[in-house]
């Protein structure tokens, strides 16, 4: 059999947490890894600079590329003021229609374009999973906090632009990401577990709102997937076939971590002050985001952290390994 060659892979807004992730594993592969970034950290692969606005020298990467992963997008963890909110948008809208510009206009195209987008576009489900096939959009359902119609206009936007962009020669996917969870320093993971290093890992708010998870590498296994099944596009889920309660999904980290406390429950009125002190929202832990990977299954990939009680235990041990010195 022979050897897979080496892909060239481009990573606009890859100097986040996710896009770490992915550069740090496909350089690891033996892969090209270019990272476009608006402030470019030390690392063993290139690095381009860019403002995620305007065309530049940069573009010239994506020629002949044969996977672009754009995850460019101001982070949502954040309070969505005016200021804030416009930044989360046009951050992630401009620089999909940059990327599709730069793409549409290569001599070469990439061969596949994959775009971030979240699991959040589907609406607040506790009653049942959402797929991409069955599932709602949400934005329309009544009694829904304005926070949350903000971020799925985004998610709604971000895509849309997306779509919009004709590239003929490249196959399009859009990447409707649960969180990603890894033992590294600044991700959901490492927010969550200092929550219970601290005794405060009890569920938020309800306890019954749906959380929707991937451990990291399936999350990199996934995208290899897609990679390689070029049959595949349009939108795709990117989570764990299992979603569980906030309430179940809090108790099994704190099994993990090797507490014997019983967790007490934050209630949304304490989580709305504590959301003002840290500069974020809510929403982030009530919204309850019931999403199931139906495509990723239908074609045949296999989960090998499918539930969240091992992943999690595999997740804890590696951040005890990381953090032992």
């Amino acid at each position: 059999m022979a050897t897979p060659r080496p892909l060239r892979i481009v990573l606009p807004g890859g100097s986040g947490h996710v896009g770490q992730i992915l550069a740090r594993h496909f350089s690891e592969q033996g892969h090209s890894v270019t990272v476009i970034a608006r402030h470019p950290k030390p690392s063993e692969w290139e690095t381009l600079i860019w403002d995620g606005e305007t065309p530049g020298s940069w573009a010239r990467a994506l020629d002949g590329a044969d996977v672009v992963i754009n995850l460019a997008g101001r982070t949502v963890n954040c309070r969505y003021n005016a200021a804030n909110r416009r930044e989360i948008k046009n951050s992630r809208i401009f620089s999909t229609r940059l990327v599709g510009d730069a793409i549409a206009a290569s001599p070469n195209p990439p061969v596949l374009w994959m775009n971030a987008s979240t699991a959040t576009i589907y609406r607040h489900s506790i009653d049942r999973p959402m797929d991409e096939i069955t599932g709602e959009i949400g934005g329309n359902e009544p009694g829904v906090p304005a926070e949350w119609r903000f971020s799925i206009d985004v998610a709604t936007g971000w895509e849309r632009t997306f779509f919009a962009v004709e590239t003929p020669r490249t196959r399009k996917v859009a990447l409707r990401s649960a969180m990603v969870m890894s033992p590294e320093p600044g991700g959901a993971f490492d927010a969550l577990l200092r929550l219970v290093r601290w005794g405060l890992g009890g569920p938020a708010g309800p306890g019954d709102q749906f959380v929707s998870w991937i451990h990291d590498v399936d999350f990199v296994r996934a995208i290899e997937f897609l990679i390689a099944q070029q049959e595949i596009s349009g939108a795709v889920n990117i989570s764990s076939p299992f979603p569980i309660p906030n309430r179940e999904f809090m108790c099994n980290l704190r099994r993990a971590w090797c507490t014997s406390y019983v967790g007490l429950p934050t209630p949304e009125w304490a989580l709305a002050i504590g959301a003002v002190f840290l500069r974020t929202e809510p929403e982030l832990v009530l919204k309850s985001r019931r999403v199931i990977p139906r495509r990723l299954m239908n074609a045949g990939f296999e989960f090998h952290f499918p539930k969240w009680r091992s992943a999690c235990q595999d997740l804890v041990t590696r951040w005890r390994q990381l953090n032992s010195d």
